[in-house]
Protein backbone atom coordinates (compact mmCIF):
# COMPACT_ATOMS: atom_id res chain seq x y z
CA UNK A 1 0.00 0.00 0.00
CA UNK A 2 1.51 3.53 -0.60
CA UNK A 3 2.18 5.63 2.57
CA UNK A 4 0.34 8.30 3.20
CA UNK A 5 0.05 11.45 5.38
CA UNK A 6 -2.87 12.41 7.47
CA UNK A 7 -3.87 15.42 9.45
CA UNK A 8 -7.06 15.19 12.43
CA UNK A 9 -7.09 18.04 15.27
CA UNK A 10 -6.60 17.26 19.11
CA UNK A 11 -6.51 14.82 21.41
CA UNK A 12 -9.78 12.92 19.14
CA UNK A 13 -7.79 13.20 16.30
CA UNK A 14 -4.41 11.69 17.81
CA UNK A 15 -6.68 9.06 19.28
CA UNK A 16 -8.24 8.11 15.75
CA UNK A 17 -5.04 7.71 14.21
CA UNK A 18 -2.67 6.10 16.92
CA UNK A 19 -3.23 2.85 16.04
CA UNK A 20 -2.90 2.92 12.31
CA UNK A 21 0.12 5.00 11.53
CA UNK A 22 3.80 4.59 12.61
CA UNK A 23 4.89 8.02 13.58
CA UNK A 24 2.85 10.56 14.83
CA UNK A 25 4.24 14.79 15.03
CA UNK A 26 2.03 17.05 17.34
CA UNK A 27 2.61 20.43 16.59
CA UNK A 28 1.78 23.04 19.23
CA UNK A 29 3.44 26.31 17.46
CA UNK A 30 2.38 28.38 20.66
CA UNK A 31 3.95 27.26 22.51
CA UNK A 32 4.66 23.68 23.94
CA UNK A 33 6.27 22.23 21.06
CA UNK A 34 8.56 25.56 20.33
CA UNK A 35 9.78 25.42 23.65
CA UNK A 36 10.14 21.66 23.28
CA UNK A 37 12.68 22.33 20.28
CA UNK A 38 14.76 25.29 22.09
CA UNK A 39 15.08 23.16 25.27
CA UNK A 40 16.08 19.91 23.42
CA UNK A 41 18.63 21.52 21.26
CA UNK A 42 20.40 22.74 23.88
CA UNK A 43 20.96 18.91 25.93
CA UNK A 44 17.57 19.25 28.14
CA UNK A 45 15.20 16.38 27.98
CA UNK A 46 11.47 17.72 28.43
CA UNK A 47 8.64 15.52 30.25
CA UNK A 48 5.39 16.79 29.20
CA UNK A 49 2.48 16.57 31.71
CA UNK A 50 -1.02 17.64 31.97
CA UNK A 51 -1.74 20.69 32.69
CA UNK A 52 -3.50 20.82 36.35
CA UNK A 53 -2.99 20.46 39.99
CA UNK A 54 0.18 21.93 40.98
CA UNK A 55 0.64 19.62 43.32
CA UNK A 56 0.35 16.67 41.40
CA UNK A 57 2.74 17.94 39.37
CA UNK A 58 4.94 18.64 42.21
CA UNK A 59 4.78 15.14 43.14
CA UNK A 60 5.21 13.85 39.77
CA UNK A 61 8.65 15.75 39.13
CA UNK A 62 10.08 14.97 42.43
CA UNK A 63 9.35 11.36 41.61
CA UNK A 64 10.83 11.80 38.11
CA UNK A 65 14.29 13.54 39.00
CA UNK A 66 13.06 16.75 37.41
CA UNK A 67 12.83 20.34 38.18
CA UNK A 68 9.04 21.36 37.60
CA UNK A 69 8.25 24.47 35.17
CA UNK A 70 7.53 27.72 36.99
CA UNK A 71 4.10 29.14 35.66
CA UNK A 72 4.55 31.31 32.47
CA UNK A 73 4.22 34.49 34.14
CA UNK A 74 6.54 33.75 36.94
CA UNK A 75 9.53 35.72 35.34
CA UNK A 76 13.07 34.58 35.44
CA UNK A 77 12.58 30.98 35.92
CA UNK A 78 11.95 27.98 33.53
CA UNK A 79 8.54 27.72 32.02
CA UNK A 80 6.47 27.39 28.78
CA UNK A 81 7.28 30.36 27.65
CA UNK A 82 10.38 29.87 24.83
CA UNK A 83 12.42 32.58 25.53
CA UNK A 84 13.37 31.22 29.04
CA UNK A 85 14.20 28.47 28.07
CA UNK A 86 16.89 29.61 25.19
CA UNK A 87 19.58 29.59 28.26
CA UNK A 88 18.72 25.97 29.69
CA UNK A 89 21.51 24.45 31.14
CA UNK A 90 22.08 20.64 29.23
CA UNK A 91 21.13 17.64 31.11
CA UNK A 92 18.16 19.35 32.83
CA UNK A 93 15.65 17.02 33.18
CA UNK A 94 12.19 19.66 33.08
CA UNK A 95 8.60 18.40 33.79
CA UNK A 96 6.57 20.60 31.60
CA UNK A 97 2.67 21.35 32.54
CA UNK A 98 0.73 22.61 29.62
CA UNK A 99 -2.88 22.16 28.47
CA UNK A 100 -2.39 21.22 25.02
CA UNK A 101 1.30 20.01 23.44
CA UNK A 102 1.85 18.01 26.92
CA UNK A 103 -1.63 16.21 27.09
CA UNK A 104 -1.31 14.78 23.56
CA UNK A 105 2.06 13.48 23.88
CA UNK A 106 1.20 11.43 26.53
CA UNK A 107 -1.45 9.92 24.62
CA UNK A 108 0.50 8.67 21.93
CA UNK A 109 0.36 5.28 23.34
CA UNK A 110 2.51 2.83 21.64
CA UNK A 111 3.18 4.75 18.82
CA UNK A 112 6.82 6.84 18.00
CA UNK A 113 5.57 10.50 19.08
CA UNK A 114 7.54 13.63 17.61
CA UNK A 115 7.12 17.01 18.55
CA UNK A 116 6.97 19.37 15.49
CA UNK A 117 6.84 23.42 14.86
CA UNK A 118 8.02 26.10 12.37
CA UNK A 119 11.35 26.19 13.73
CA UNK A 120 11.83 22.16 12.94
CA UNK A 121 9.50 21.58 10.45
CA UNK A 122 11.66 20.24 8.20
CA UNK A 123 14.01 18.40 10.49
CA UNK A 124 11.40 16.38 11.96
CA UNK A 125 10.39 15.75 8.84
CA UNK A 126 12.79 13.90 7.46
CA UNK A 127 13.56 11.82 11.00
CA UNK A 128 9.73 11.05 10.78
CA UNK A 129 9.77 9.64 7.24
CA UNK A 130 13.20 7.56 7.90
CA UNK A 131 11.39 6.23 11.50
CA UNK A 132 8.08 5.11 9.68
CA UNK A 133 9.72 3.65 6.75
CA UNK A 134 6.95 2.97 5.02
CA UNK A 135 4.16 3.16 7.69
CA UNK A 136 1.85 6.17 7.61
CA UNK A 137 2.77 9.49 9.30
CA UNK A 138 0.05 11.36 11.31
CA UNK A 139 0.66 15.39 11.73
CA UNK A 140 -1.86 16.36 14.88
CA UNK A 141 -2.53 20.19 15.24
CA UNK A 142 -3.25 20.33 18.79
CA UNK A 143 -5.28 23.42 18.59
CA UNK A 144 -6.33 25.59 22.06
CA UNK A 145 -9.17 25.35 24.14
CA UNK A 146 -12.38 27.52 24.51
CA UNK A 147 -13.55 28.61 27.94
CA UNK A 148 -16.19 26.00 27.96
CA UNK A 149 -13.37 23.18 26.98
CA UNK A 150 -14.16 23.13 23.28
CA UNK A 151 -11.58 22.68 21.32
CA UNK A 152 -10.57 25.79 19.37
CA UNK A 153 -8.64 25.32 16.23
CA UNK A 154 -5.41 27.43 16.30
CA UNK A 155 -3.88 29.06 12.52
CA UNK A 156 -0.49 28.81 14.34
CA UNK A 157 -1.20 25.31 14.47
CA UNK A 158 -2.47 24.21 10.85
CA UNK A 159 0.37 26.40 9.26
CA UNK A 160 3.07 24.22 11.73
CA UNK A 161 0.94 20.98 10.37
CA UNK A 162 1.55 21.95 6.66
CA UNK A 163 5.05 23.18 6.68
CA UNK A 164 5.73 19.44 8.13
CA UNK A 165 3.30 17.91 5.75
CA UNK A 166 4.70 19.96 2.50
CA UNK A 167 8.23 18.69 3.71
CA UNK A 168 7.36 15.10 4.51
CA UNK A 169 6.59 15.30 0.09
CA UNK A 170 4.23 12.26 0.67
CA UNK A 171 0.86 11.61 -1.05
CA UNK A 172 -1.50 13.49 1.70
CA UNK A 173 -5.40 12.77 2.87
CA UNK A 174 -7.96 15.45 2.24
CA UNK A 175 -7.24 16.92 5.25
CA UNK A 176 -3.83 16.60 4.95
CA UNK A 177 -3.66 18.02 1.81
CA UNK A 178 -5.57 21.13 3.16
CA UNK A 179 -2.84 21.78 5.78
CA UNK A 180 -0.44 21.85 3.57
CA UNK A 181 -1.93 24.12 0.68
CA UNK A 182 -2.52 26.26 3.71
CA UNK A 183 1.04 26.76 4.60
CA UNK A 184 1.96 27.26 0.66
CA UNK A 185 -0.63 29.55 0.31
CA UNK A 186 0.07 31.74 3.71
CA UNK A 187 4.33 31.36 3.34
CA UNK A 188 4.57 34.68 1.92
CA UNK A 189 2.69 36.41 4.91
CA UNK A 190 3.25 33.93 7.61
CA UNK A 191 4.55 35.98 10.10
CA UNK A 192 1.78 38.25 10.36
CA UNK A 193 -0.68 35.97 9.78
CA UNK A 194 0.47 34.20 12.70
CA UNK A 195 0.88 37.18 14.93
CA UNK A 196 -2.29 38.38 14.32
CA UNK A 197 -3.71 35.25 15.08
CA UNK A 198 -5.75 34.88 18.32
CA UNK A 199 -3.02 33.12 19.65
CA UNK A 200 -0.53 35.59 19.23
CA UNK A 201 -2.36 38.61 20.07
CA UNK A 202 -2.53 36.85 23.12
CA UNK A 203 0.67 36.36 24.07
CA UNK A 204 1.53 40.13 22.65
CA UNK A 205 -0.73 41.58 25.18
CA UNK A 206 0.48 39.25 28.40
CA UNK A 207 3.98 40.10 27.34
CA UNK A 208 5.12 37.24 25.65
CA UNK A 209 5.72 38.96 21.93
CA UNK A 210 9.59 37.45 22.07
CA UNK A 211 7.83 33.95 22.63
CA UNK A 212 5.76 34.77 19.32
CA UNK A 213 9.32 35.71 17.17
CA UNK A 214 11.33 32.55 18.04
CA UNK A 215 8.14 30.51 17.04
CA UNK A 216 8.46 32.47 13.76
CA UNK A 217 11.96 31.44 12.99
CA UNK A 218 11.07 28.78 10.39
CA UNK A 219 13.34 25.87 9.77
CA UNK A 220 16.34 27.55 11.65
CA UNK A 221 16.19 24.23 13.98
CA UNK A 222 17.82 20.95 12.88
CA UNK A 223 16.39 19.81 16.05
CA UNK A 224 14.10 16.29 16.02
CA UNK A 225 12.30 15.97 19.73
CA UNK A 226 11.25 12.31 20.26
CA UNK A 227 9.26 10.98 23.40
CA UNK A 228 11.49 7.84 24.67
CA UNK A 229 10.77 7.08 28.00
CA UNK A 230 8.61 9.96 29.17
CA UNK A 231 11.15 12.39 28.14
CA UNK A 232 11.39 14.37 25.03
CA UNK A 233 15.14 13.88 24.04
CA UNK A 234 16.94 14.93 20.75
CA UNK A 235 16.57 11.94 18.39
Amino acid sequence: MTQIVQCEWGLTGLETLRETVAVVVIVDVLSFCTAVDIAVSRGAAILPFPYGDPGIARTASESAGARLAAPRNAGGQLSLSPQSLMTIPAGTRLMLPSPNGSRLSLAGGATTVLAGCLRNAAAVARKARMLANSGDIAVIPAGERWPDGGLRPAVEDLLGAGAIIAALDLPPSAEARVARDAYTAARGDLVDIIRDSRSGRELTEWGYAGDVEIALAVNTSTTTPILRDGAYQAL
